[in-house]
C-alpha cells in the first residue's frame, strides 16, 4: 500500500477516511472494477465529495504495471518496498 499526499508530493503512513454511506458504496463499486480489469491500462478512479473539494483517486499497481504511473508514482512506490 501506498498512499500519497498530491499536494504536498509527499508519502502518508497512516490515513482515516470519513465517507458517507453513498462514498462508501462508491468506492466498493470502484474497487470491484478495478479487481474485475486489473490488467486494463490506465484504469483508475476518482472518488469525489459532492462539491468536488476532496477526492480520493485508486488504483492497483504491480511490477508489471508500475511504469504507467506518474514518474511521481512510480518512485513513491519503488522507494517505500
Amino acid at each position: 500500500m501506498r498512499i500519497s499526499d498530491d499536494i504536498s508530493n509527499k508519502k502518508l503512513d497512516n490515513i482515516t477516511l470519513f465517507l458517507t454511506e453513498g462514498e462508501a458504496l462508491q468506492l466498493a463499486s470502484y474497487l470491484k472494477q478495478l479487481l474485475e480489469k486489473p490488467k486494463e491500462k490506465g484504469l483508475h478512479f476518482h472518488l469525489s465529495s459532492e462539491d468536488y473539494q476532496k477526492e480520493i483517486t485508486v488504483c492497483i499497481y504491480n511490477p508489471e504495471n508500475i511504469t504507467e504511473f506518474h514518474p511521481r508514482a512510480q518512485k513513491l512506490i519503488i522507494d517505500d518496498e
